[in-house]
């Protein structure tokens, strides 16, 4: 499975540049020309792309669980959260993310910050 991360609209363009210390192949919905787009396009530009779909939306934990995987999905619960505050969450469990992608029995993982 490949490392790159997809991140949807609902994340920043500017958290990229901020993880790409340790995920250097990191896409984005808006710079593919998919903003606006339905849940289901943006499920498969992650599966085109061999992506690990990076959202905040929850609907794609019950996509992944309706439709199985690729893609895979992280779901970052971290609310209304600056882009640094949401890179610190993806650097910390940079580990954890890894083996997740790497993983075959798992579609999607849930990141939680710390209050």
């Amino acid at each position: 499975m490949s490392n790159r991360l997809l991140l949807d609209e609902n994340l920043s363009e500017r958290l990229v540049p901020l993880i790409a210390e340790r995920f250097s192949d990191v896409l984005h919905l808006r710079t593919m020309g998919l903003g606006g787009s339905p849940d289901a396009a943006v499920w498969q530009a992650a599966r085109d792309t061999q992506a690990t779909l990076v959202t905040k939306d929850e609907d794609f934990i019950r996509l992944s669980l309706d439709l199985g995987w690729p893609p895979k999905v992280i779901c970052l619960a971290i609310g209304n959260a600056s882009n640094r505050r949401t890179a610190e969450l993806v650097l910390a469990n940079a580990s954890t993310i890894e083996a997740f992608i790497e993983q075959q029995e798992a579609g999607f993982l849930l990141l939680q910050a710390e209050p």
